[in-house]
């Protein structure tokens, strides 16, 4: 298994696939799948039964989940990059690889 190197909250960029070029946050990364969602990126259609929490049911739009091989993350002024690790004060820390800059 592979190591992740996203976490919830990064802004990411779909490098490949139907959603090339759209960014988004990430809101949930499925370790276990090597997927992520990220929020308004590969939007599909749901059928949802009636529920108590949902008594109309319906057709309901949600993010589906992406490889993460098809995400690069975004540094702080847009640009794609890559992630490296470096301690600081003790603390191991992440850090974008275009700018050095602690993400």
């Amino acid at each position: 298994m592979t190591k992740i190197k996203l976490k919830t909250g990064d802004t990411v960029k779909v490098l490949a696939g139907e959603n090339k070029g759209q960014q988004g946050v990430v809101k949930k990364v499925l370790r276990e799948k090597n997927k992520a969602i990220v929020e308004g990126v590969n939007m599909v259609s749901k059928h949802q039964k009636p529920s108590a929490s949902n008594p109309q049911g319906g057709i309901v739009e949600m993010e589906a989940p992406l490889h993460i091989s098809n995400l690069t993350l975004l540094d702080k002024d847009g640009n794609p990059t890559k992630v490296g690790y470096r301690t600081e004060d003790g603390k191991k820390v992440r850090f974008a690889k275009t700018n050095k800059e602690v993400i």
